[in-house]
Parts: structure tokens; sequence; C-alpha cells
């Protein structure tokens, strides 16, 4: 059974920085890639960053590039989301998903719920 668990997210004010964590069991970060989603209330959900594991590439969204660093520790099975220079527009619930980096893009879920956590809350105070 597949699980992602993610961790890190808070309240926060704007200009703060917040690192989210997932971890997976189940999988192998190593053998795929981590993802990570957002859906702020009231909107649709939105692809944020990508780190595919077979060659390493990165993607990041219009709005996250500049601000937000993905990175990974494969020894931990874990992945990262640093957010620097966060604002109250970053609000949303943040979630891990370990879907190709093409369907983060075009903000797809290809493999599905079962391939995603459950979300963790980042609220940016003005």
């Amino acid at each position: 059974e597949v699980q992602l668990v993610e961790s890190g997210g808070g309240l926060v004010q704007a200009g703060g920085s917040l690192n989210l964590s997932c971890t997976a069991s189940g999988l192998r970060f190593d053998d795929s890639a981590i993802g990570w989603f957002r859906q702020a209330p009231g909107k649709e959900r939105e692809g944020v960053s990508c780190l595919s594991a077979s060659d390493g590439s990165r993607y990041y969204a219009d709005f996250a590039k500049g601000r937000f660093t993905i990175s990974s520790d494969y020894t931990k099975n874990a992945g990262y989301l640093l957010m620097n220079s966060l604002q109250p527009e970053d609000t949303a619930v943040y979630y891990c998903a370990a879907e190709p980096c093409w369907a983060v893009e075009r903000n797809m879920a290809y493999y599905g719920s079962h391939y995603w956590g459950k979300g963790t809350l980042v609220t940016v105070s003005s």
C-alpha cells in the first residue's frame, strides 16, 4: 500500500518561510518523482513543483520560481518544498504526490489519489 504523508504546514506571516516535508512508504522516490500541488479555498488545484528522480530535473510553476525550492533525501525516502517569501495568496492545502513531472506541469492527477498525501495546510497572514 502506498502512503504519502506531508508535514510542515502552519501559520506564517507574509514574508516568512516554511519547509514542507513528504515521506513515503510503499514506493521509492528514487524510482519515481516527487510532485507538489496546492489548492486554495474556492480555487482550482494547481501544480507547484516537481523533482524527477530519473534525471534530476525540476519543474516550478511561475508563481514558485525564485521563491520555492524542491529537494529530496532518498536515504529517508523523503521530499521537501522550501517556501520563502510567502504571501497571503500562497495560502492553500499543499499536497505531495508521486506523479510524473509532466503531469504536475499539466496539473493532472495521472496516477490518482492512491499516490497522493492528504495534504498540509499553509496559512499566510498579511
